[in-house]
């Protein structure tokens, strides 16, 4: 328990210190530019936590055994691979090649639900749909990427038709 209570006071005595040196940036006191408070900057950066945070609350409250009811894992994994999807694509500013990651995400809310529900096999039916619309969009995307149209396309073509032909040749 003192060890909790050390943390605490570590991050409140940290808080304290950067609201001071914020107060008195404010008043011109102390010059530093805080790029990092810019509320502005961070909302429009980080909007995607409003996503992610929720989804990971959803696999908490499962995974800790809060309830058993698996069907939190279908918004919960939707959630999440959302929040991912457009966190990866603000950042490095990917909305065109990620788009796919919509679809991918309801894929991955209803493989969550078969793999801890009740292994319902009909679930895999919309989940290997979905899931391979995304990855055929997704290659579909990438490919417009000159590295990967030129050299790592072929080479996946390549080795896939390798272990093809290695696995025919052991049978």
């Amino acid at each position: 328990m003192n060890n909790r209570r050390n943390g605490t006071m570590i991050v409140g005595l940290i808080l304290i210190l950067i609201g001071i040196a914020y107060l008195l940036n404010n008043f011109g006191i102390f010059e530093i530019y805080f790029d990092i408070f810019d509320v502005g900057f961070l909302f429009s950066t980080f909007w995607p936590m409003f996503l992610i945070i929720p989804g990971l609350i959803f696999h908490y409250s499962f995974f800790t055994a809060k309830t058993s009811d698996a069907g939190l894992l279908v918004p919960g994994g939707i959630l999440l691979v959302m929040g991912l999807t457009c966190q990866i694509s603000m950042i490095f500013n990917a909305w065109a090649y990620m788009w796919p990651g919509f679809i991918l995400a309801v894929a991955v809310g209803l493989f969550e639900l078969y793999i801890f529900g009740t292994k319902e096999k009909g679930l895999l039916i919309p989940v290997f749909i979905l899931g391979g619309l995304s990855l055929i969009f997704f290659a579909i995307s990438l490919g417009r990427i000159t590295i990967l149209r030129l050299y790592l396309i072929p080479a996946i073509l390549i080795l896939g038709g390798l272990l093809i032909v290695v696995r025919n040749r052991r049978n």
